[in-house]
């Protein structure tokens, strides 16, 4: 049986270094870390965590600036500041040691954790390692991390679509050659899109965890080095995988394997990590005021999204609008994340357009965080099925640019879709702010009951 997974949030330091960790936990018995690949955040895990979950408590936290982590406090952070984070969070847990996992980046930042804090790790398992000449390195600075903002019309959804799709084709991204053609390209719309969000909810901090990493010294211990060991491994088609050659003489606790599938490079890894020294199981420590609760009713089992206000209104549960999320609105008392909106869990099957399992859903999270009042969101203005139309992935990443189009026209007419004079309303210049352009339509585009619960809304009356 497969691992459940829970989500926390924990906060970490004080003033101005006080910062917001998000890690994903399944499992149990010892603890195992799991430390992500650049671009993306401890959700990459979740499968291998329902797997792995059997033998360990699996934490993977989502590192600085990713996933729903907030960044360092630092202009450009480097190698050490991410290494230095990891352990932070590993202390904060109340662990001493632990055992890790990393890949392609995350195993940067774990091998640079041990050198620094070799205490802390009983031993490394890593999804390749790069060993970059000082050329490569070079080339990389200038080209691999681009500054990744958002611009007026949706331009940038438009790069950021085709730079993971070709990321599948060519190593490095930006060399488009039949010389660095990838043995295992696609065009999966679905796999692009679950790294599209992440990049999304990354912002311009995603180059700067990239950028910490391709500047890394792969400065491996000496020979004689005594270390906790470390096991590389890298797959056929992994770009990765020819560094093995590179690697040159290292301690003798460390080793090096060339496997054959993705599938055969977990494995061995699993084996490797059974065999390294364990400390305690541990209760998932986590925030107060924002989280995750497990909701059970007649037509929905899943997780919600919550977040509290530090002041006011805290006994009033708010709900958000059709198509957006918690982080749409202001948030003055308790608010959540609606089934199949912002970062709660999806609907099983269908979305229910009737509203009374929308309304035992809103009863039983207001029960659980303990309020006694819900302010429901007022009715959407025009047709559900034309204002939330479907944003499934497609080969071209053009619902990404919908839904940027349809989150700026809904600050200028009511409907959105009649974009004339006589629906048009006042708006005032922060509605149409970047940044929150940028949260309103990623909301849209991962609100798969958005059309459902407009619907749900018409129907209560």
């Amino acid at each position: 049986m497969a691992a459940a997974i829970t989500r926390h949030y924990l906060t970490l330091g004080s003033g101005a270094s006080k910062r917001r960790v998000h890690y994903r936990r399944a499992g149990t018995g010892p603890v195992l870390l799991l430390v992500h690949q650049s671009p993306r955040s401890g959700g990459e895990y979740e499968e291998l965590m329902q797997r792995w979950g059997a033998h360990f408590t699996c934490i993977a936290p989502d590192t600085p600036g990713f996933g729903q982590s907030e960044p360092l406090a630092k202009a450009s952070p480097d190698i050490n500041d991410y290494a230095d984070a990891i352990v932070e969070f590993i202390a904060a847990l109340g662990l001493e040691q632990v055992p890790a996992y990393g890949f392609h980046s995350g195993a940067i930042i774990l091998i640079t954790a041990l050198k620094r804090h070799p205490q802390r790790f009983s031993g490394i398992a890593a999804g390749g390692y790069g060993v970059w000449t000082e050329a490569e390195k070079a080339a990389f600075g200038a080209n691999y991390t681009p500054p990744f903002l958002p611009l007026p019309y949706g331009q940038h959804l438009v790069w950021a679509w085709n730079r993971i799709l070709e990321q599948a084709w060519f190593f490095p991204w930006y060399d488009a050659r039949n010389e660095t053609r990838m043995r295992n390209a696609h065009d999966d719309p679905a796999r692009v899109h679950d790294i599209i969000m992440e990049i999304l909810d990354a912002g311009d901090s995603f180059r700067h965890g990239y950028a910490a990493v391709l500047a890394a010294p792969r400065d491996i211990p000496p020979p004689d080095s005594v270390t906790a060991p470390v096991f590389i491994t890298a797959y056929d088609g992994d770009p990765m995988q020819a560094h093995i050659d590179r690697l040159g003489a290292m301690p003798a606790s460390w080793s090096a394997q060339k496997v054959r599938t993705p599938d055969d490079q977990t494995t061995v890894s699993l084996e490797f990590l059974k065999t390294l020294p364990t400390g305690p199981s541990i209760e998932p420590k986590a925030d107060g005021h924002q989280g995750f609760i497990t909701v059970n009713t007649s037509s929905f089992t899943g997780q919600l999204h919550w977040r509290r206000a530090e002041t006011g209104a805290q006994d009033m549960l708010q709900v958000h609008g059709p198509g957006e999320a918690l982080d749409c609105i202001a948030i003055s008392g308790t608010a959540i994340d609606l089934p199949g909106h912002g970062l709660s869990s999806p609907w099983p099957g269908e979305a229910p357009t009737d509203w009374a399992p929308w309304a035992d859903v809103i009863e039983a999270a207001r029960a659980a965080l303990g309020v006694s009042a819900v302010a429901l969101p007022p009715l959407p203005v025009g047709d559900p099925a034309r204002l939330f139309p479907d944003f499934t992935p497609d080969r071209f990443g053009a619902y990404l640019t919908r839904a940027w189009a349809i989150a700026r026209a809904r600050h200028f007419f009511a409907p959105w879709y009649e974009g004339n004079a006589a629906y048009a309303i006042p708006f005032a210049p922060e509605d149409i702010a970047l940044e929150r352009l940028a949260t309103e339509c990623r909301a849209l585009v991962r609100a798969s009951a958005a059309r459902q619960f407009a619907i749900a809304l018409q129907n209560k009356g």
